[in-house]
């Protein structure tokens, strides 16, 4: 069993159990109105927001301040990676892809800190957001060629091998929220799991400071596939078919004929 968090219990203890038990929840002994993986999740969610706040009113055109340039670098590295990833302008998926980013960033690495539980250790956090990834992707897919063209995606470039390759792209898609939820949550759960126990029965604290680098490596890359993947998903759902880009050719090929002639 994962082991409470410090602060979790501290503020069920003394915020959410009294307010439930206020509005008439009845909250039995040895159980909290709120999980403490909402608990910590929630607490990310508003440092987040605390942060955007104070750095949207410190930006500047004139006199960028230094949090400024670190944002502007890891959005313009983020942007810069997308834009190969997705093969196309990637700043319409950069709100979900840099929150994605930044929240899984900071709810893998809240739980380095004595008294924390990074909420991405829980696979209830985890599945939450593989389905708004998976929403999400499929949303931009239809957006883009509706409901009929994006359902061909699924058929394959083959007319005669549909009936094989269309419930076989299904499965492949549903399963994809499953392997994006249990390979963060195998993880970050594992990580915790490891580093806890060396500073509460091996260890102390600073001995395996060593250790909490190597969990705040792997808390970094675990977010960067997550993201990578999202991008990968996002750039099967919007790419063009074989026919539409076959289109998409010989319209170019037709529009820089006149242009030569025009020329000419």
């Amino acid at each position: 069993m994962h082991e409470q968090s410090e602060l979790g219990l501290l503020l069920n203890e003394h915020v959410f159990d009294p307010i439930a038990r206020a509005l008439g929840f009845h909250v039995t002994e040895g159980h909290h109105a709120v999980p403490d993986q909402i608990v910590m999740a929630l607490l990310v969610a508003m440092g987040i927001i605390g942060f955007a706040i104070w750095l949207r009113g410190r930006l500047s055109v004139e006199k960028p301040g230094r949090m400024q340039h670190i944002v502007e670098v890891l959005l313009e590295a983020l942007q810069g990676l997308m834009k190969e990833v997705i093969g196309r302008d990637p700043r319409p998926y950069m709100p979900l892809i840099f929150s994605l980013a930044f929240y899984i960033f900071a709810g893998n690495v809240i739980g380095q800190v004595p008294g924390f539980i990074s909420p991405t250790s829980n696979l209830n956090i985890t599945v939450s957001c593989a389905i708004c990834v998976f929403m999400y992707y499929n949303y931009q897919g239809i957006r883009k060629h509706g409901v009929l063209g994006y359902l061909k995606h699924f058929a394959g470039p083959v007319w005669w091998l549909a009936w094989l390759l269309f419930p076989v792209e299904i499965v492949s898609h549903m399963a994809r929220p499953f392997s994006l939820s249990m390979r963060l949550f195998g993880n970050i759960f594992a990580e915790e799991l490891i580093i806890g126990s060396l500073n509460k029965y091996i260890f102390p604290f600073l001995v395996s400071l060593p250790v909490m680098f190597l969990g705040l490596f792997a808390s970094t890359i675990q977010a960067f596939i997550f993201v990578l993947l999202t991008g990968v998903y996002i750039s099967g759902a919007v790419e063009e078919s074989h026919d539409e880009s076959h289109s998409d050719e010989h319209k170019q090929a037709i529009v820089h004929g006149q242009q030569q002639e025009a020329a000419a």
